[in-house]
């Protein structure tokens, strides 16, 4: 039985773990902090996900998938940790993947596959995990396989995405691209794409994110226009879309999650060519002040006001409020003057 070590059981790592578990690979969970091994193990996963805490049960009474804190031999590890965005230093940290790689890299064998899933940088695969695992001799390409394959899911949806949207892999040479590919092949339901080298891997996952919130600032930005015009933005956008080659989202206070305010900002790490995705980005942060702005303009005054917000997750029918513009927009009211309550 092929076995896969899952480094990282957050949001990714822990219904990626119960996914290979399910379909039949021995899978062991590894997660360095001790108090989320125990509850995994006593109690339900801390997300509210449909059919997530049976599906990770399920793993877990098969015997199929084990949770310890250090890592162990594994025919596959799949690095799931995260990669927060330090904005005072504009960079990406990427302490949890190298400190990741350097925990597998004892157990590392001749023939083993390693995959990043992390979203990073383009080249974290090759200059920050491949240097990580070949502290002990062994060399990428030469002794073990190595691969991006980044992931891919919605949260509030995530069992019915690791199974059927399609992947990305990409490795350091064609053994690496096929060992991963192979893996993800066993387990999903839709297409597995075979990307030139890591680092096109790391860059298509990015180019997707930024694309959407650029897509989204253009929106906010030509409703904020609109507005300036007495145009209703709604039903010109339904009037825009008409056109067969146009496709305008929908406008709104801003852009939440862990994904779209963050990934773009890893392009721009080794590059000055973001001109446009950095003017997105101001576009899409700067909404939160102007619904405020556009708030009082209607009330005249704040003062005095009770003002009820709804909806502080980042998106509608999922429980994450990380960077949620609604969130933003309850501290910016509590900032004017007093009297303000939020409810969400």
């Amino acid at each position: 039985m092929t076995s896969v070590a899952v480094h990282g059981l957050g949001y990714v790592g822990l219904p990626t773990a119960a996914l290979f578990a399910n379909e039949g690979f021995s899978v062991v969970g590894v997660d360095t902090d001790r108090e989320r091994i125990e509850m995994l193990r006593e109690s339900a996963p801390p997300y509210n996900e449909v059919e997530l805490e049976a599906y990770v049960q399920q793993a877990l009474d098969s015997g199929r998938l084990s949770l310890q804190t250090t890592a162990t031999e594994s025919d596959y590890h799949l690095i799931c940790v995260p990669t927060p965005f330090d904005e005072d230093a504009e960079r990406a940290v990427l302490t949890y993947v190298e400190q990741a790689a350097r925990n597998v890299e004892p157990h590392l064998r001749e023939g083993d596959t390693v995959i990043l899933t992390s979203t990073s940088p383009p080249g974290t695969t090759e200059h920050v995990v491949g240097p990580a695992l070949e502290i002990g001799g062994l060399r990428a390409g030469r002794d073990f396989h190595l691969a991006h394959c980044p992931e891919t899911i919605l949260p509030g949806n995530i069992l019915h995405e690791i199974k059927h949207n399609d992947r990305i892999v990409g490795g350091i040479d064609d053994d690496s691209t096929e060992s991963a590919a192979w893996l993800f092949e066993s387990v999903t339901e839709s297409h597995v794409h075979r990307a030139p080298d890591p680092t096109t891997a790391e860059f298509v996952k990015l180019t997707q994110n930024t694309f959407r919130d650029t897509n989204i600032a253009l929106a906010n930005e030509l409703a904020k226009v609109a507005r300036d015009y007495g145009v209703d933005v709604r039903s010109s956008f339904d009037l825009a879309n008409t056109h067969p080659r146009v496709s305008l989202l929908t406008p709104g206070p801003g852009v939440g999650g862990h994904c779209l305010p963050v990934d773009p900002h890893y392009l721009g790490q080794n590059s000055d060519s973001v001109d446009l995705i950095e003017c997105a980005r101001d576009v899409n942060d700067g909404m939160v002040e102007y619904v405020s702005d556009m708030l009082t303009d209607e009330l005249g005054s704040l003062a005095g006001a009770n003002v009820a917000v709804f909806g502080l997750a980042y998106k509608g029918n999922v429980d994450d409020a990380r960077n949620s513009p609604g969130e933003r927009f309850a501290r910016t009211l509590f900032e004017e003057p007093p009297l303000i309550t939020t409810d969400g």
